[in-house]
């Protein structure tokens, strides 16, 4: 069943981002790109693409206050975490994926393989680390927007 559509909330400019959405085209999914930076997020909506993963990792660990040890995620409560990403999108893990219910924050291919029935064979090859940014730039959380 080919044409599965994924919500996918990116950061334009994003090297990884691309390499994921090829990688999920590839697959056989469609994709409807939203802007990360310039969705209106709620923290219960933002919430719900967390779920049981440790607080730490739900933030994105290139963005520039939590590389310039202003934002401490292990010191925050769950309140406080959504509420600082709410106001400052650079913070949230990306890419945020979601269909229907199914939400998650972080790419791993093999969660969304099983809704392209039939097909988790014909997977492409995920490189190793397609989530940590290879610029590491201190401005804008490694890529240009």
């Amino acid at each position: 069943m080919k044409g599965v559509v994924l919500d996918f909330y990116e950061k334009p400019g994003c090297i990884n981002n691309r390499k994921q959405k090829a990688l999920l085209q590839a697959a056989g999914f469609e994709l409807q790109v939203h802007n990360l930076l310039t969705t209106s997020w709620h923290a219960d909506e933002l919430r719900c693409f967390f779920g049981d993963l440790p607080l730490p990792q739900w933030f994105n660990p290139s963005a520039p206050r939590i590389k310039q040890e202003k934002i401490k995620p292990f010191l925050l409560t769950e309140a406080e975490a959504l509420a600082e990403m709410v106001q400052d999108p650079l913070l949230i893990r990306r890419p945020l994926i979601a269909h229907g219910s199914r939400k998650q924050a972080g790419f791993d291919l093999n969660t969304w393989m099983p809704l392209l029935q039939g097909t988790e064979d014909c997977a492409p090859k995920v490189p190793d680390d397609i989530e940590t940014c290879a610029r590491q730039s201190r401005d804008v959380g490694g890529c240009s927007v």
